[in-house]
């Protein structure tokens, strides 16, 4: 789809009431829903982070979407695909500013170019101690990426068309810390889309829907 037509189209997730966990959860592993039913007070104190999920024309105009590879490190989400974002920092006034600041800090995206349209549900992540605020956003112009190779292996760029018909899948994992544990996904390309990210994937699919886009 173009992206003048994308822009048109989405701008109807504004009004639109937030489906919230009930769309999340049917991207939640089965251990993960029981778990994030009974922590309601673990959330008020859990880290607060920001991510992006970034929307912007290609070099044929056709509308795209961010995604990142992380780098492997020693940590929970180490070489997992994520939204750009980040931890909440105390120079941050908003989450939305963090969104943008990490944005722009791991793939170079000029945050002053960005147009943020609507938060989307919070996502709690037991695992790292992390309650993740989702902002979905537009860029006019195909941004100047350039990823931060402290943090980022790789930014990955896939087509609207491609994101709208991302099935659900049953996936086994082959990381270590979850090896042999069989969790709901996307799957694009080589990149296996699970957790946190594809709840928020599986919240914003509905927009997608409502915005006559699938």
């Amino acid at each position: 789809m173009e992206f003048e037509e994308f822009k048109h189209k989405i701008v109807k997730i504004k009004k639109m009431k937030l489906p919230g966990e009930s769309a999340q959860f049917k991207m939640a592993p089965k251990e993960r829903i029981n778990e994030l039913k009974k922590i309601a007070d673990v959330k008020k104190r859990a880290k607060k982070a920001g991510v992006l999920a970034l929307f912007y024309p290609s070099v044929s105009k056709q509308t795209m979407f961010a995604l990142i590879l992380r780098k492997t490190y020693k940590g929970v989400h180490s070489a997992q695909i994520g939204f750009p974002g980040g931890k909440f920092e105390a120079m941050d006034s908003s989450l939305r500013v963090t969104a943008l600041r990490e944005t722009e800090e791991e793939i170079g995206v000029n945050q002053n170019k960005v147009t943020v349209l609507k938060k989307l549900t919070e996502v709690y992540i037991p695992p790292s101690n992390f309650l993740v605020s989702p902002f979905v956003a537009i860029d006019d112009f195909l941004p100047s990426f350039k990823e931060d190779p402290r943090e980022v292996k790789q930014h990955i760029e896939i087509p609207l068309h491609e994101l709208i018909r991302l099935k659900v899948k049953q996936t086994p994992l082959d990381e270590h810390l979850y090896k042999g544990v069989t969790v709901p996904s996307y799957v694009y390309q080589e990149h296996i889309i699970w957790g946190a990210t594809a709840m928020i994937l599986s919240e914003f699919k509905v927009f997608l829907e409502y915005c006559a886009l699938i």
